[in-house]
């Protein structure tokens, strides 16, 4: 089963790079511009379908991977546009997922494939939004892992916010939230974590542009040196469309500076973003 999504992944990048090398398709400029200012808006009146792939290399068990489908549907409600994200992941670890909440202890030698615990929020965002865009609302996070080291073992929830402003060619932003545990098998530990996701985009021409958003995490149950995981890097992606669907691709390479013991040493992550204007 990993050697079939690996290769699926390898070919979906071989492809979106070949295109990406090309002229985007039959958008005008000014249209293509403002659909890729959106992109890069989280909570936009866009629809979009981000597919990530993250890989971890260096970890003391073994690398592993993350795959994440990650629907956006924007939602009119009058003077508020209601922004759901879910996050549905696939896992293929090395005996499980070292440092994160609530988790057992991984299995030295072993694997474990499977799906993680989903995560769904709402955003409420003002539709006339100034220079600085902004949401807020509620997350929770479903105990769905197929396998107790995939998951936490817990229903966990709290608030989560986005904050940001698009100066041309720049967009700059930052996402956050922390969750709590609140039921779920009393046998695991409880669940208490930060997220914090700064974002950076600098648009050029053609549908290239630079960014780094780095994904910040403290698990603030664990000790002080084994709590956050603080990567380091970047990297670039293109706008363009391929039989009339326009998506973008980014690839991003992150050092994990501060990680838990175990942790991988640091992160190769692809993700190709499907746009649905509305």
């Amino acid at each position: 089963m990993r050697h079939w999504i690996a290769w699926s992944i390898q070919t979906v990048a071989a492809l979106a790079l070949m295109v990406a090398c090309g002229r985007t398709g039959a958008q005008a400029q000014g249209d293509e511009a403002e659909l890729r200012k959106k992109a890069q808006n989280p909570i936009a009146n866009l629809y979009t379908v981000p597919i990530e792939t993250t890989f971890g290399f260096g970890a003391a068990d073994g690398d592993a991977t993350f795959i994440q489908l990650q629907p956006v549907i924007p939602i009119d409600a009058g003077p508020i546009l209601i922004v759901s994200r879910t996050i549905l992941p696939l896992i293929d670890a090395p005996g499980g997922l070292t440092g994160q909440p609530g988790n057992p202890e991984p299995v030295a030698g072993s694997r474990e494939f499977g799906i993680g615990d989903i995560t769904q929020s709402f955003l409420l965002s003002p539709r006339d939004a100034g220079p600085v865009i902004w949401g807020a609302g509620p997350a929770i996070v479903f105990p769905s892992a197929s396998a107790d080291v995939l998951g936490s073992g817990k229903w966990s929830m709290g608030p989560t916010a986005v904050a940001l402003t698009q100066p041309a060619p720049w967009s700059l932003g930052v996402l956050v939230g922390n969750v709590w545990s609140f039921a779920g098998d009393s046998d695991r530990e409880s669940v208490n974590q930060l997220l914090l996701q700064p974002f950076v985009s600098y648009n050029l021409p053609e549908g290239w542009f630079l960014t780094t958003a780095p994904m910040i995490t403290a698990n603030w149950r664990a000790s002080s040196d084994n709590a956050w995981v603080v990567p380091v890097g970047g990297g670039g992606g293109k706008f363009f469309t391929l039989f009339s669907q326009p998506m973008n691709v980014m690839l991003q390479s992150f050092y994990n500076a501060e990680r838990p013991r175990g942790a991988p040493d640091w992160t190769l992550r692809f993700t190709l973003q499907l746009l649905f204007p509305r």
